[in-house]
């Protein structure tokens, strides 16, 4: 379903969902209030993108949000004051989660807010990023649970890892010429972008129609 979030203590604007036209949403996904997807992206089925806590949502150009992936965050405003500590500023503006460009959420995965993922990364099957940062052209592999840190850019973060420290994230390996997965993302990205306007094309619309 795509529709607007309901008005709360910790939510006093009722927003409805900014898609791009060259978005497609499947009918079986989510995608609930203050929430901007932009140009060409792949939502598939059962994904939940729900921006009626913590808001708002963002994910950029070209990304693609895979099958059971889930986005949500802690509330961003409690009795019309804001709660800073559950936002996340990028390029001067405040989000609760925000994920940027080209940027692949393989299935499973939760991007809980606070949380920043930025331009040209994978994050692999059934992880989980809740209060942290995440650079640009990182790989992010199966099963690794990110919490309160910053990754920085070029880095990928080894299956499986569980990183709550900055000292541990800080030591996380930079992607060279020898990593394989170095160009996984671009290949995910056509992928998704081909299905996103093959979907769009057979069904007439973007939007899933309910």
């Amino acid at each position: 379903m795509i529709g607007k979030n309901v008005a709360t203590d910790f939510s006093a604007n009722v927003s409805e969902p900014d898609i791009d036209p060259s978005t497609y949403v499947h009918p079986l996904a989510s995608v609930i209030g203050n929430v901007h997807l932009g140009r060409n992206i792949m939502v598939s089925p059962t994904a939940s993108i729900r921006g009626d806590e913590g808001q708002p949502l963002f994910v950029g150009d070209d990304s693609n949000v895979q099958d059971g992936v889930v986005i949500h965050a802690l509330e961003t405003e409690m009795d019309g004051r804001p709660v800073s500590k559950n936002l996340c500023e990028v390029d001067g503006r405040p989000y609760a989660v925000y994920v940027g460009n080209r940027v692949s959420l393989a299935h499973q995965v939760q991007i809980h807010g606070p949380a920043v993922v930025r331009d040209d990364t994978f994050v692999g099957m059934k992880s989980l990023i809740f209060k942290s940062i995440v650079g640009r052209n990182c790989v992010i592999e199966p099963g690794v649970i990110l919490m309160g840190v910053r990754v920085a850019d070029q880095r990928y973060v080894p299956a499986g890892s569980v990183v709550k420290a900055q000292a541990e994230a800080d030591a996380l390996p930079e992607i060279t010429a020898e990593y394989p997965f170095k160009e996984m993302n671009r290949g995910v990205v056509h992928v998704n972008r081909a299905l996103a306007r093959g979907y769009l094309a057979a069904s007439g619309s973007g939007l899933s129609d309910h």
